[in-house]
């Protein structure tokens, strides 16, 4: 495989034995260093389109393929260690150490142990981890702690493509916003091709270039960037299923102590609105100013 990453879904199909289909069929281009993210209820088959990247799922019809090369035709065990690997609950080696946890890939790949754990000790400062906690097994960390060595442990053989799979869906929410910022910052150094599987359209709107939203049996009913899905939603299944038809998308701006205060439909504060660095202060412009864009409700 090159390093570009592109990987590309040809009408694939999947249906296991007594008739079950988890995927119709589906056909989607991930460009390189994009993140994509698939999202949609149980049975929509995310997480079998994901898994059929490294094939740990293979199709039952139709072709994945990585850079031109069919998924079908490379040697699995290889291919999953090329691919980084991130899922829920960190999915951890509870009897290894973080550091043994981070090395387990490069050194089935054949880098030194020395290498390696150079390398480990590197991503755990990537992911705000401490050097300290290198020794110590992941019973001993918190739920946001393993997550971050699950993502370390996904980087370690610097792939070009990472699949998560709900990575941050077992952790309380305040974490999971952490972990989802740490992750839009790392994307923005290391530009990786990403998959992403999540229920939550909001984390999907959060860390996707594109959303793939998907109903019952992988079938897309919209794909776009999330200001093309919020602006315009393809149906009412869309609609629904993003918040548009409830009004809970629907923002405006109220000052309030001198802050422009983002409140939310039902009258609910959903933020404060910030400035970019260097941008003048809208009170500086005039009293009633609004941010470009902006009009009053």
């Amino acid at each position: 495989m090159g390093s570009k990453a592109v990987i590309g879904f040809e009408n694939v199909r999947k249906e296991y034995p007594g008739g079950t289909l988890a995927v119709e069929d589906f056909s989607l281009e991930v460009a390189s260093h994009e993140s994509v993210v698939l999202v949609g209820t149980s049975g929509s088959g995310k997480t079998t389109l994901m898994r059929m990247v490294n094939r740990m799922v293979d199709p039952t019809s139709g072709r994945v393929h990585i850079d031109g090369d069919d998924v079908a035709s490379l040697d699995p065990v290889q291919l999953r260690r090329s691919i980084g690997y991130v899922m829920q609950a960190s999915g951890l080696l509870p009897h290894h150490t973080v550091l043994d946890n981070i090395t387990t890939v490069p050194v089935l790949r054949g880098s030194s142990r020395r290498d390696a754990r150079t390398r480990a000790g590197e991503l755990m400062e990537t992911v705000g981890l401490d050097a300290a906690l290198g020794r110590r097994y992941p019973w001993q960390l918190s739920g946001g702690q393993q997550q971050r060595v699950g993502v370390a442990r996904g980087l370690a053989a610097d792939p070009n493509i990472l699949l998560m799979d709900e990575p941050f869906g077992a952790v309380d929410p305040i974490v999971r916003r952490e972990l989802q910022q740490e992750l839009l910052h790392l994307q923005r150094d290391l530009k990786k091709t990403i998959v992403f599987v999540t229920h939550d359209i909001d984390e999907a709107f959060l860390v996707g270039d594109r959303v793939v939203i998907l109903r019952p049996g992988g079938i897309i009913a919209q794909v776009g960037t999330p200001q093309e899905i919020l602006a315009e939603p393809a149906d009412d299944f869309v609609a629904s299923f993003v918040g548009a038809d409830r009004g809970t998308r629907t923002l405006h701006v109220e000052r309030v102590d001198g802050r422009d205060i983002v409140v939310d439909a039902d009258g609910r504060a959903a933020g404060v609105l910030g400035r970019s660095p260097g941008e003048q202060s809208p009170d500086a412009q005039s009293p009633d100013a609004l941010p470009t864009g902006e009009t009053p409700s």
